[in-house]
Order: C-alpha cells, then sequence, then structure tokens
C-alpha cells in the first residue's frame, strides 16, 4: 500500500511523474559533488497549475518541500541533506515547465522555473539580445529561476548577479497557509489557477506592464566601479540583492521570473594576458575600473596550476562543447550522473568508471589549445583573459600597449577567433577538472575542497599566502575566477589523510580576517554557515520553515510562527 501522502500525489500527476523507489530517485537526492539526503518522493510536475496542487497536497500533509530545477549548484542546495529531518520531504523538479515569454519586443523575458540559460541564450539570438548571464554553466543546463534563487553570478561584468524584483511565486505563511504571490507586475486574476492557468497559456496583456521596479542589476556598474571600497561587489548574503526570489534558495516555490535581457555588441575581440607579477593584474584592473570609459565584458583569471590540471583533466569536455555544441549536454550530464549512481554501487567496477573512460578517450586526441596560449602557459604564472566590445576594444588596445611598454614582466596577445574560443572554453573546462583530477586521484590524494569567495574592492594584494602548517596539509592549490569581481573559485586537493573539515574551518577563518565574503555566487546550501542577515531573510520568507530547511546550518525542524 503506497504512502496516504504518495496516493494523494498520484491524484494529481501521471504515474511517469512519480518516483519513490530510492533507486530511481537517488540522482534527485544527490548534489552535484556531494550531499545526500532520504526522500518519500520526487515528482515531476509538467505545469503550472499541477505544481501549484503538488504545493497544496504537500503543505496539507506537513511535508518538507525541496524545490529543485538542473541541480548545478556545488552547495547542496537543492536536495536533501542527511536523515535528520523531522517531516517527510517532497522533492519538486521542475525542469518540464520550461516555457519562456517575450516581452517588449525581446528586451524582457518572462522565465517558468525550469527554463536553462541555454534556452534563452538560443531564443534572443536572433533578436540580437542576451540574457543576464552567459557563463559556461549553460552548458550544464543551468536554470534561470535557479540563478536568481541563488544570487548566481557569472563572468559578465557589466551585468553583475542575477537579480530581478519581479516574481510569482508560492509561500507558507506564519499561519501555515500556502499562498501564491503574484508580483510579475502583470494583471493575470485573482485566484491561484486562474493566474497560472493564464500566464501558461499566454492570455494576458503583454504591452500592460509595471516598470517601476528592477529586472536586473542595474547598479553593479556603479558598484564594481568603486575600487576604493571596502566591501566586495557582489556576494550571495548582500542584503541589497534579497528581495523575494532573489536570493530566496528555494524558501519559495518560484513560478515565474521578469528579467532584463540586453543588447548584443556590434564587435568583440578577446585579449589574452600574461604576468608574472600579480601587483601588475591589480594595477590594471584598477585603472580599467576607474578610468575607463567603456568596461570590459568579461575579465577571467587562471593561475598556471589550474592551467594544467585543465588541459590534462578538462579536455574531454572542452571537445566535447567545441565539437558537439551546448544543446546536447545538459542531458548528457544528467545520463552521467545517472550512470555513475549506478555504476558506483557495483564493487567489482572500479569507481567513478565514467570518469576514467572519458579521461582515456580524451588522451587519444592531439593537444586541444593552440600553440600561442601554450607559450604563454610556459612564459607566465598568470593568466587574464579579457574581452572588450565595440569602442571599448580600441581604448583597452591602446592601454594595454602603453602599459606593457612601461611595465615589465607581461605581455598581451591580440587574440585571433579560434585563439579566443579556446581560451574561454579552456576556463570554462576548468571548473570540473579539479574534481576530475580529485577523483581519478583518490588513492593518493584527499578529499577536495571547494570555495568561492568575494574580496573587498580595494584589495590590491588578492593572492593568497597560507600559514605554512595549513599549506603543508594541500596537495594541490587551484586559483581562477571573475578577476575584475574579485570572486574567486579556490579548490583545494588536499594531502591523503587530511581532514577537510579543519581545513575548511581553517580557512574561513583566514578569509573572514582579510574581509572576504563567502560564498560568492553559490548559495550557503548546507555547507556554509548564514549570516544574520541571510537567516533573517529566509525567516521571512519561509515562517514556518517548510522549504529546503537547514540550509545554511539552520534548524530543520518546524518553526510555529514567524517569531520563533
Amino acid at each position: 500500500m503506497s504512502h496516504p501522502v504518495v496516493a494523494q500525489l498520484q491524484a494529481v500527476l501521471s504515474p511517469e511523474h512519480i518516483a519513490t523507489d530510492p533507486a530511481a530517485t537517488e540522482h534527485y537526492r544527490s548534489g552535484w559533488r556531494s550531499g545526500q539526503g532520504k526522500a518519500l518522493a520526487v515528482v515531476f510536475p509538467q505545469t503550472l497549475v499541477a505544481l501549484w496542487r503538488v504545493l497544496e497536497v504537500c503543505v496539507n500533509n506537513n511535508c518538507i518541500i525541496i524545490m529543485q530545477a538542473a541541480k548545478t549548484g556545488l552547495t547542496e542546495g537543492s536536495t536533501p541533506s542527511g536523515d535528520d529531518y523531522d517531516r517527510e520531504i517532497v522533492v519538486i523538479n521542475t525542469l518540464a515547465m520550461d516555457d519562456l515569454i517575450m516581452l517588449k519586443d525581446g528586451k524582457q523575458v518572462i522565465s517558468f522555473p525550469g527554463t536553462t540559460l541555454h534556452k534563452l541564450e538560443d531564443q534572443l539570438k536572433p533578436l540580437k539580445r542576451s540574457p543576464h548571464s552567459v557563463i559556461g554553466s549553460s552548458c550544464l543546463g543551468a536554470s534561470i529561476v535557479g540563478g536568481v534563487a541563488n544570487n548566481s553570478g557569472g563572468a559578465l561584468i557589466k551585468r553583475g548577479p542575477a537579480y530581478t524584483q519581479y516574481a510569482l511565486y508560492a509561500q507558507v505563511n506564519e499561519h501555515g497557509e500556502l499562498q501564491l504571490v503574484n508580483h510579475l507586475g502583470i494583471e493575470l486574476g485573482s485566484e491561484p489557477e486562474e493566474i497560472l492557468t493564464n500566464l501558461e497559456n499566454g492570455t494576458f496583456d503583454k504591452t500592460s506592464t509595471d516598470n517601476s521596479k528592477y529586472a536586473s542589476a542595474q547598479d553593479y556598474a556603479d558598484i564594481i566601479r568603486d575600487v576604493d571600497a571596502s566591501t566586495p561587489a557582489r556576494y550571495n548574503a548582500d542584503p541589497g540583492k534579497l528581495f523575494e526570489a532573489s536570493g530566496c534558495a528555494g524558501k519559495l516555490a518560484v513560478f515565474a521570473v521578469r528579467l532584463d535581457t540586453f543588447a548584443k555588441p556590434e564587435r568583440e575581440q578577446t585579449f589574452y594576458i600574461g604576468v608574472n607579477d600579480p601587483a601588475l593584474l591589480a594595477k590594471l584592473r584598477r585603472h580599467m575600473l576607474a578610468e575607463f570609459t567603456h568596461l570590459p565584458e568579461v575579465a577571467e583569471y587562471m593561475h598556471r596550476d589550474i592551467f594544467d590540471v585543465a588541459k590534462d583533466y578538462g579536455k574531454d569536455t572542452f571537445l566535447a562543447v567545441k565539437h558537439v555544441g551546448t544543446g546536447r549536454l545538459p542531458k548528457m550530464f544528467a545520463a552521467k550522473g545517472r550512470i555513475d549512481a549506478l555504476l558506483n554501487k557495483q564493487s567489482r567496477l572500479p569507481s567513478f568508471l565514467s570518469d576514467r573512460i572519458m579521461q582515456s578517450a580524451a588522451r587519444l586526441f592531439p593537444n586541444h589549445l593552440p600553440d600561442s596560449l601554450m607559450q604563454y602557459r610556459n612564459q607566465y604564472e598568470h593568466h587574464l583573459i579579457l574581452k572588450m566590445s565595440d569602442e571599448g576594444i580600441e581604448e583597452a588596445d591602446a592601454f594595454l600597449k602603453s602599459f606593457f611598454a612601461a611595465e615589465r614582466g607581461g605581455n598581451f596577445l591580440v587574440c585571433s577567433p579560434d585563439e579566443a574560443s579556446a581560451a574561454f572554453l579552456h576556463r570554462f573546462a576548468a571548473a570540473g577538472a579539479a574534481l576530475r583530477y580529485q577523483l581519478l586521484h583518490e588513492k593518493e590524494v584527499g578529499d577536495i575542497l571547494a570555495l568561492d569567495i568575494a574580496l573587498r574592492r580595494n584589495d590590491m594584494d588578492w593572492i593568497e599566502t597560507l600559514p605554512p602548517e595549513l599549506d603543508a596539509r594541500i596537495e594541490k592549490k587551484l586559483y581562477y575566477g571573475h578577476f575584475f569581481c574579485h570572486v574567486f573559485h579556490q579548490d583545494y586537493i588536499l594531502k591523503k589523510g587530511t581532514e577537510a573539515k579543519q581545513v575548511k574551518a581553517e580557512m574561513l577563518a583566514l578569509l573572514d580576517n582579510r574581509g572576504a565574503k563567502y560564498p560568492a555566487e553559490h548559495n550557503v546550501g548546507h555547507l556554509y554557515d548564514a549570516e544574520d542577515t541571510l537567516k533573517a531573510f529566509y525567516r521571512s520568507l519561509d515562517p514556518t520553515n517548510t522549504f529546503n530547511p537547514g540550509i545554511g546550518h539552520m534548524e530543520k525542524t518546524k518553526r510555529n510562527c514567524a517569531c520563533c
């Protein structure tokens, strides 16, 4: 006999859209890199009305609700964590609800909860526009709503974190009642199912929209240009970017968000910069942000060590994106996750067999990086991939020529289209290369500790120097990130036998002393403590702790009122 909650869900959804068998749900109960927990069911509603009815079943039966889209986050923020919850858990996967509605000739869009950045990019191309973020995570199927909910950053300097004040969402109020809140700035009706049906069918006046609020982080260019500020430009818990769905981290059930899109530049040019003295990059960053008329589009940093690891352990990712394209990758990575979950249970097979096969296959191909990039790798320790657009191209070219004429120990390359493509693909591949290295060397090395941090905007001394006793416990230190934003990904592969939790605690204490913030562009998930302002924000959205309890190391138990 099925569980009473499952029986009620079966009255709302077709059987193929409900999974209860632990083997079938394991992929959806497991984090991208770490974390796992139990769930009564994983459900896959196909329409917004079905999602609303699933929420009604869950709330009426006092269930915990975990909202999930592409599950590309790295902090366990969209999956259960452990088995110490006080109620049954239902995971709601939203990827089937992936419609897009264009507004104002594509200058704005309404995104449904499962719509991916990749789909938005494709639909905006004929309009010569682009979304708020085009960072490589779109290749892995990252959802638009997930980015907004997590204040995700990305590589685009002019646009800042994913942010909007326009959203349609459900929440459970302090009385335990499910309610639908329409803050899309569009008239859709008065009753929940009427509102959702009108939105899904597009039966509303697309020309009549409220425009009094923000649909993007329009102040970010001013924020990042303030190079004397003693606070980071962006980070997950920034109170200025916490607003309803923005930064909600799954504490709401978001049905739709409304976002700005951006005109594509007429021209783009990538410059590849190499230096041995990190102070040169700090000086370059400060001048370009404070003095340039035209901000860069992108400025991505890679240290030589992550360059090398990505070259060897991200090669299959590089080749897949280059030759297969981004359209098929989300399904490929999802299939890989399910296959790994199955194969890792077979004791006779080596662990992470799919990674070993892909790694071996990649070795059969010749070197995939241009000779020019390899020469810069041999000459320089620190690498910056700088993309400029339109009038900014000439501004940057003139500045770089004069800068490196006066400063020794560095140089720059004006990239051909092939060199530019290779540079950015290589940077994208770096994100997964550290994990691949650790997986394939698990017998020789310890765990991987992955941090994403935001330094203060006025930090000139941006290179990390670890105490000798801490440095001695680390096998590899891998640094890369969004340099002009001063947001860095720092992956540490620990030595065998090293206690990861202790190293992390010491690392975070050092970052606190430097005035850094963390996480920078993932939510706190189940891996970080939420700051007091963030805890208060979560409690205001979800006073009864129905949605995604336990994130930020907060309580997992039910709260009876907003003040508890």
